[in-house]
């Protein structure tokens, strides 16, 4: 492992050279009724939890973690530097949850020291943000970013994360383009990253697995690691704990959208195909489409 400091713009951003690590694993839910994700973040068989003690490449995720949902329809992030096996703090916070909306990461720091500024989620007003991956030669691409970013976000920028610098990019790119669909916005977004990138260095490997929500729409990305999902059609009694993660009423359809970065349970997961952007529709429905070439 090799770390590397370099100043730009008055941020010190450190780069740390993992050619081949996962990065961190992410967690994200849409569903039409609230939802408890205790089973998804703690107690299923793969939850998010054991992955940040060891993901299924043997990895430890241990440099910070966080849960973000929207409760009242506004967007609430706790996280915390420390891994999230580490104490009750993870798992007292994802009993706690019980949303339409949830975003949840656990960290392996690629790039941006561990801090809770370098820490996923990332927030702006309503919008919700988490990335893994790394975009290597970062300092080098971010030179093309920042003039792509907005001046007003550009002061937003807290830490030194290259995925907190993407997320407000795609900010921009969304201001610039509010009459394109979040998902195409997103697309194009995630092929400039990669164009830059491999302006760069041609045979650099991009990993560009994102969630972007405002708690009302939800997209994301998968590009150079591994993603699932799973789609529930109906409230249940969930294998785990035995409890219905969902007060559901009677005579009404329930929809629900899991992702995350590994299957976390026995069921039916499947993997999205490469190099996608997808988006959870009003009806409660995963679409998926190519990244623009």
């Amino acid at each position: 492992m090799q770390i590397k400091a370099a100043t730009k713009a008055n941020q010190q951003i450190e780069v740390t050279t993992l050619e081949d690590a996962s990065m961190c694993r992410l967690y994200a839910l849409r569903a039409n009724e609230p939802t408890r994700v205790e089973c998804s973040l703690v107690l299923a068989q793969n939850a998010l939890m054991a992955q940040s003690a060891g993901d299924s490449e043997g990895l430890v995720h241990s440099h910070g973690w966080g849960v973000a949902d929207y409760p009242d329809g506004v967007p609430f992030v706790e996280k915390q530097t420390w891994a999230a096996f580490h104490g009750e703090h993870f798992a007292k916070k994802a009993a706690r949850v019980y949303a339409h909306t949830v975003v949840a990461h656990v960290r392996r720091a690629t790039v941006g020291n561990q801090s809770i500024e370098n820490t996923h989620p990332f927030q702006h007003g309503r919008w919700i943000f988490a990335h893994n991956g790394t975009v290597p030669n970062f300092l080098k691409v971010r030179d093309r970013m920042i003039p792509q970013i907005d001046p007003l976000f550009r002061n937003d920028i807290k830490g030194t994360t290259d995925s907190e610098h993407i997320f407000f990019y795609l900010l921009s790119l969304h201001q610039k383009h509010p009459e394109l669909p979040l998902i195409d916005v997103l697309g194009r977004g995630i092929r400039q990253i990669i164009d830059w990138s491999r302006e760069v260095d041609p045979d650099c490997k991009v990993g560009l697995n994102v969630v972007l929500s405002d708690g009302d729409h939800l997209v994301g990305s998968r590009f150079g690691r591994t993603l699932w999902h799973l789609e529930r059609e109906f409230g249940f009694e969930c294998p785990i704990c035995g409890k219905s993660h969902v007060h559901h009423e009677t005579g009404s359809d329930y929809r629900a959208v899991e992702i995350a970065s590994e299957p976390l349970s026995d069921e039916n997961w499947l993997e999205f195909p490469e190099d996608v952007v997808y988006s959870v529709d009003e009806d409660f429905y995963l679409l998926t489409q190519s990244i623009p070439q």
